[in-house]
C-alpha cells in the first residue's frame, strides 16, 4: 500500500469513525413485489453463506397477538410453511427462508409493545417485537434493569432468545438473555380440533420452556415474553491493555473477578485489552454513555474508501498493508476509549461510571432520519462498506486456555496471520455461563467472536485463509466448542446438535409443537440432524465454510490454494497458499 494512499486512509477513517451524523435507518430486508405478495427476504448483510435470497408467496404483519393466532391458523390449514422474520435480521444461517417460494413469512416488526411492568415482582412483559433499546430504556424508566444484554441494540427479544444470544458474565445465572425468562407464549401450528392452532403459555414450571426459550424458531411463533429484571444501578468501566502472554491463565479467572469482564484480543499485535467492568453504588456520580464507535453511523464515501483499500490489500496479498490497517484501527478504538464517554460527550478518563442502561450496549446507526444514504450502518448493502463473515463459537473454561495457546502458536508461525481480524476489532472474548435451555450452553465457557474480510466473489480467497480455518476447526473439533445460533459459517453447524445433552428433549418438544415441520425449514433439518448434512460440497466450497475441504477442487488451485493440513492440528483441513502450480 503507498505512502499516499496510507495517509489518506489514516486521516479519512479517523474522521468518519468519531464522527456522529444522522444516516438512514436500514433497508427492510423482506421486499414484496405488491401487496406483500410474491416476496424475498435476506438477512442485513444481503446474503446467507451459501449467498442465497429466500423467497416466499407472502409476508404478514400482524399487530396483535389475536391477528397472529389467526395467521398462524390459516397457514397450518393450508399446510402452508411458516418462517419468523425479525425487524433488522442479523442473523447469518438461514433461519428465516420458508421452504420454497410458497412460503408465509410472518414479521414481528408491529408486535412491538410493553404489554406491563411488575414494580412488586420487578417482572416485565414485551411483545416479542419489542427491541432490545426498547426494553432497556423502558425498563430503565422505571427503575429496573436486565442485568444482561448483547451489546449490539439492533435485536429484538424473540430473536435474540431464539438464537441463545448473551452478554458476558458468569456471574447470577449468567449472561444468556434466556436465563431471565420465566414466561414465554409461543403460538403453534394444531390439528382440527384445536381450530389448527394452539397457543402454549409456558412458565418455569413447565420444563418445556427450556426448548421454548432457545427455539432456533422451529416450535412457532413467540408472542409474549416475560423477564425477570433487577433494580437499576451504576457500572464503573476501565480498559487495561496488557502483553497477552499470559492470556491464557487471565482468561480462565478474569471473568469470576469482575461482573461484566470481556477481553478483547489482538493476538498479531500480542495485546489483550480488559474490560474491568462492575457494579457500584448508585450514589457515585457519573453520567457515563457507552456509544461504540463501530455501530455509529458512517460516511458512506469513508465506509467505500476503507473497503476499497481492503480489496487492494487482498488483491495483492499485502499483509503489511493489512496490519498497519490493523494497528489505525486498534490505536484509534483505545484512545477513543471504544466510544465510552464520561458524561455522554466527551471521555475525559476511567474509570467511566453511570447508569447500566446507558452504558450496556448500543447502536446508534439504526434509527436516525433519512439523510439520502450520505451516511449509513457500516455493513449497509446499498452503500460499498463493511461486507464480511463471522465465526463464533464457546470454548469450556476447562479447556481455553489450551485452546489460546494453540491460537498463539499459530501466530508466532505466521505473525501476520491474524491483522486480517484485528481490522474488525480482534477477538472479542465474551463469558458465558452453563443454561437450563436445552440449546443453551452447556458448560461455563468464553465466546469467541471473530469477524473478517468477506470477498463480494466467492471463488476468491481471502489472505490467510488457512490460519483462520484452522482456528475454526481447532475450537469446533479439537476442543469441542459450539457454536453461536445466529452466526458462523455451515461447517460451524457440522455435529452441533450432538454436543447438547438434552437435543432429544428439545426435539421431542419440537415434534410435539409441529409435528408437520411447518416451522421448519431444510437448514434446520440438517443442524438438528434430521435430515441430511450441513455442507455444500462444490467447488471451491471451502473457501466460505460451505464445506471442509478433502480435495484440492474445494479451495483454489486455480489461485495456488490446495487443501492442506493445518499447521498445528494435523486434523484439521484448510486451504493453504502453495503458489500457481506451472502447466508441463
Amino acid at each position: 500500500m503507498g505512502v499516499a494512499l496510507r495517509r489518506a486512509l489514516r486521516s479519512t477513517f479517523l474522521f468518519l469513525v468519531l464522527l456522529v451524523v444522522r444516516c438512514t435507518p436500514p433497508d427492510d430486508h423482506i421486499k414484496c413485489v405488491s401487496k406483500n405478495t410474491n416476496c424475498t427476504i435476506t438477512n442485513s448483510y444481503g446474503t446467507f453463506p451459501d449467498r442465497s435470497i429466500c423467497q416466499a408467496a407472502n409476508a404478514a404483519y400482524p399487530t396483535t397477538e389475536e391477528e397472529l393466532i389467526s395467521l398462524v391458523a390459516s397457514a397450518t390449514k393450508a399446510k402452508r410453511k411458516m418462517k419468523v422474520a425479525t425487524r433488522y435480521s442479523h442473523s447469518i444461517p438461514k433461519l428465516v427462508c420458508p421452504d420454497g417460494s410458497d412460503g408465509l413469512l410472518i414479521s414481528t416488526n408491529y408486535l412491538n409493545r410493553v404489554l406491563e411492568i411488575d414494580l412488586n415482582s420487578m417482572r416485565m412483559s414485551v411483545e416479542s417485537g419489542v427491541t432490545q433499546r426498547q426494553l432497556i430504556d423502558e425498563a430503565a424508566k422505571a427503575g429496573l434493569a436486565l442485568p444482561y444484554a448483547p451489546y449490539w441494540w439492533g435485536l429484538t427479544i424473540g430473536g435474540l432468545l431464539s438464537t441463545g444470544a448473551h452478554g458476558s458474565t458468569l456471574w447470577g445465572k449468567g449472561s444468556s438473555v434466556h436465563d431471565y425468562v420465566v414466561e414465554l407464549t409461543m403460538v403453534s401450528p394444531g390439528g382440527p380440533e384445536d381450530g389448527f392452532v394452539k397457543v402454549r403459555r409456558l412458565d418455569e414450571s413447565n420444563s418445556e420452556l427450556n426448548a421454548a426459550k432457545v427455539s432456533l424458531g422451529v416450535l412457532g411463533v413467540i408472542s409474549k415474553v416475560t423477564l425477570q429484571l433487577q433494580p437499576l444501578f451504576k457500572r464503573s468501566i476501565t480498559y487495561v491493555v496488557k502483553n497477552d502472554l499470559d492470556l491464557g491463565d487471565e482468561a480462565a479467572s478474569f471473568g469470576r473477578q469482575h461482573e461484566f469482564a470481556d477481553i478483547t484480543w489482538y493476538p498479531s499485535q500480542h495485546k489483550a485489552v480488559y474490560r474491568v467492568d462492575d457494579r457500584i453504588s448508585s450514589n457515585i456520580s457519573g453520567n457515563g454513555l457507552y456509544n461504540f464507535i463501530p455501530f455509529r453511523s458512517t460516511l458512506s464515501v469513508g465506509l467505500a474508501l476503507v473497503r476499497t483499500t481492503e480489496e487492494n490489500q487482498e488483491s495483492l496479498s499485502d499483509a503489511e498493508g493489512k496490519c498497519i490497517s490493523a494497528k489505525l484501527s486498534t490505536t484509534t478504538l483505545l484512545t477513543s476509549a471504544y466510544g465510552l464517554t464520561n458524561n455522554g460527550i466527551i471521555f475525559t478518563g476511567y474509570p467511566v461510571i453511570g447508569y447500566h442502561n446507558r452504558l450496556q450496549s448500543s447502536g446508534t446507526c439504526l434509527d436516525s432520519p433519512e439523510d439520502g444514504l450520505l451516511t449509513a450502518c457500516p455493513w449497509d448493502t446499498r452503500v460499498k462498506g463493511e461486507y464480511f463473515l463471522q465465526t463464533t463459537f464457546s470454548v469450556s473454561l476447562s479447556v481455553v486456555k489450551n485452546f489460546i495457546q494453540d491460537v498463539q502458536q499459530l501466530v508466532n508461525l505466521e505473525p501476520k496471520g491474524l491483522c486480517v481480524l484485528e481490522q474488525y476489532n480482534g477477538i472479542l472474548m465474551r463469558y458465558v455461563k452453563a443454561s437450563s435451555a436445552y440449546l443453551g450452553k452447556q458448560e461455563d465457557a468464553i465466546d469467541f467472536d471473530i469477524t473478517y474480510y468477506r470477498s463480494k466473489d466467492p471463488k476468491n480467497p481471502r489472505l490467510y485463509e488457512d490460519i483462520l480455518e484452522e482456528i475454526e476447526q481447532l475450537a469446533l473439533f479439537k476442543y469441542g466448542a459450539l457454536p453461536h445460533w445466529g452466526k458462523n459459517r455451515n461447517l460451524a453447524f457440522v455435529g452441533a446438535v450432538n454436543k447438547y445433552a438434552n437435543a432429544g428433549e428439545f426435539l421431542r418438544v419440537k415434534q410435539m409443537y409441529d409435528p408437520t415441520g411447518l416451522f421448519s425449514n431444510e437448514w434446520t433439518g440438517q443442524v438438528l440432524g434430521l435430515k441430511g448434512n450441513v455442507t455444500i460440497v462444490k467447488e471451491g466450497c471451502a473457501l466460505e465454510g460451505l464445506c471442509i475441504c478433502s480435495e484440492d477442487i474445494h479451495c483454489s488451485p486455480s489461485k495456488g490454494y490446495f487443501c492442506r493440513p493445518g499447521k498445528i492440528y494435523e486434523k484439521a483441513r484448510v486451504c493453504s497458499f502453495i503458489g500457481k502450480k506451472k502447466l508441463l
